[in-house]
């Protein structure tokens, strides 16, 4: 049985949706998703979504990039996913084994990748030569069957719950809070975002964000705090981001923008709610641990050289 890697084309997208959900179940993902990431994604990321084959069925996949929004020039991502059916076929380390060639000649000085803290995955890791550096927690909630908090019965004096979808005529305010929210983001990369038309083309037309599930707080009509929602359209809704601004911090904005997302989310027809948290972001571990999300699985970021 043969195990060869190549670059995705679009016919691929079922397929690689199809590994990515068995992959990691607790992430939300469509075939549009898929496409429109290949399509979007920056010149100066030298982007590459590599398949593995094995006589010629699709059994894994990897985002494989440079880290260009980092402050921090030379660091690079791949990470490779198989199917849990064709873990131990090779796939894996040829999809690794690639991309580090592609990135090495793209001039990337190092290489991060999301591991999952399971024996195997580590082992793996480590023979290659990565070693940890930052856990990262996938947390679930059961919309369907658990209890919400009830919104409040009154919402402070200027204080307002808006959509994104409110914004569609301009969503550079959206912009500019995103870009302060995650530049507080502990991360080994970290990202400034500073060009307005590739966050549009990778954040705002994102086809798994939901601009009316997506809600925003403002106080005195300025952006304070948002939870941005991503859905698969059917059963599946993910935190893609939730975040205050450091002048509305403490105030428990993030957790009204979330109350509210999740409430309309459930009454929208969605079951499971899933998001994903550094560990070491305590403010946010505990909201999510008030709302009732519980660990459903951990992974560790590593790091490899390339010489």
């Amino acid at each position: 049985m043969t195990v060869l890697v190549r670059d995705f084309r679009p016919d691929d997208a079922e397929a690689v949706t199809r590994v990515r959900r068995a992959a990691l179940p607790f992430e939300v993902t469509t075939p549009r998703a898929v496409l429109a990431q290949v399509a979007s994604a920056h010149p100066a990321r030298k982007y590459r979504l590599l398949i593995a084959e094995k006589d010629g069925e699709i059994v894994g996949t990897a985002n494989v990039g440079i880290a260009h929004e980092s402050g921090t020039p030379g660091l690079s991502y791949a990470n490779p996913q198989v199917h849990p059916e064709h873990r131990g076929s090779g796939a894996g380390g040829l999809l690794l084994r690639t991309a580090e060639e592609h990135l090495a000649a793209e001039g990337a000085e190092s290489v991060y990748a999301w591991v999952l803290d399971e024996p195997g995955f580590r082992a793996f890791a480590e023979k290659r030569g990565y070693r940890p550096t930052r856990p990262a927690h996938f947390l679930r909630l059961d919309l369907a069957g658990g209890t919400l908090p009830e919104p409040p019965a009154a919402l402070p004096p200027g204080v307002e719950l808006r959509t994104a979808a409110a914004y569609a005529g301009d969503p550079r305010p959206l912009f500019e809070a995103d870009a302060e929210v995650t530049a507080d983001e502990p991360s080994d990369i970290g990202a400034d975002l500073d060009d307005y038309e590739a966050w549009l083309a990778d954040t705002w037309n994102n086809p798994l964000l939901d601009h009316e599930l997506t809600t925003v707080v403002t106080v005195d009509g300025r952006i304070a705090a948002f939870t941005a929602a991503h859905t698969d359209g059917a059963s599946r809704y993910h935190s893609g981001m939730t975040g205050t601004l450091r002048a509305y911090r403490g105030r428990g904005l993030a957790k009204l923008a979330k109350t509210d997302s999740l409430l309309r989310a459930r009454a929208a027809g969605y079951t499971d709610a899933f998001t994903s948290n550094d560990a070491e972001n305590g403010p946010m571990l505990a909201i999510n641990e008030w709302f009732g999300y519980e660990i459903c699985a951990t992974e560790v970021r590593h790091v490899r050289a390339l010489g």
